[in-house]
């Protein structure tokens, strides 16, 4: 998996990949936390939108993570199956966005173990989940990063971009999606040289 370190603003930073699902997230974060004593993470990626109220490009900043899997009780043999992401963090990104003018919608995401796009009948998930929890959008990694970071005693914090809208019947193509990032991009990276 590559990992790049180099300055951003003056400031040392490492980006790295992930790859995709709870079970490669969850690999990664580990070990970043546990071996490489990484303090925070911030996770960026992209989502499929679950609310009629989200549009293409939206940012989402996660507060709480639900999934349906095990990765908790395989791991730690404890039933967990909703995460919340740091607070602090959550507040710096919520103050960098700000400075910068880029509107967030905050609240809870469905961390799947399948693609929701592929899925026939993804309402029977959502219909399932606990009804405490308001499921904005779809995402695969998430849970993993929050579950590792709370058992490690670190810091982690989730940014989404709404790539698919499929109540609506639109998505970004794969061009779209690679210019239409930046923004997301620039303000994790925005937030992380404050941390």
């Amino acid at each position: 998996m590559y990992c790049y370190t180099g300055m951003y603003k003056g400031k040392e930073i490492s980006v790295m990949a992930h790859g995709m699902g709870i079970p490669s997230m969850g690999i990664y974060s580990y070990e970043l936390f546990h071996f490489y004593n990484v303090e925070t993470i911030i996770r960026i990626g992209s989502c499929g939108a679950l609310s009629d109220n989200l549009n293409l490009n939206d940012l989402i900043l996660v507060e709480k993570s639900y999934t349906e899997g095990n990765y908790a009780y395989n791991f730690d043999n404890i039933e967990s199956h909703i995460e919340k992401s740091d607070k602090k963090v959550n507040q710096l990104i919520e103050e960098t966005a700000k400075e910068k003018q880029i509107e967030l919608v905050k609240g809870d995401t469905l961390c799947n173990e399948c693609f929701d796009l592929y899925m026939p009948d993804k309402d029977a998930m959502i219909n399932r989940a606990p009804k405490n929890i308001e499921l904005l959008a779809a995402e695969m990694e998430a849970f993993a990063l929050f579950y590792n970071a709370k058992r490690e005693g670190k810091k982690s914090a989730c940014i989404l971009t709404v790539v698919d809208v499929p109540k609506k019947g639109k998505g970004l193509t794969a061009d779209e999606r690679e210019k239409s990032l930046k923004q997301m991009i620039e303000l994790a990276l925005d937030t992380a040289i404050k941390i």
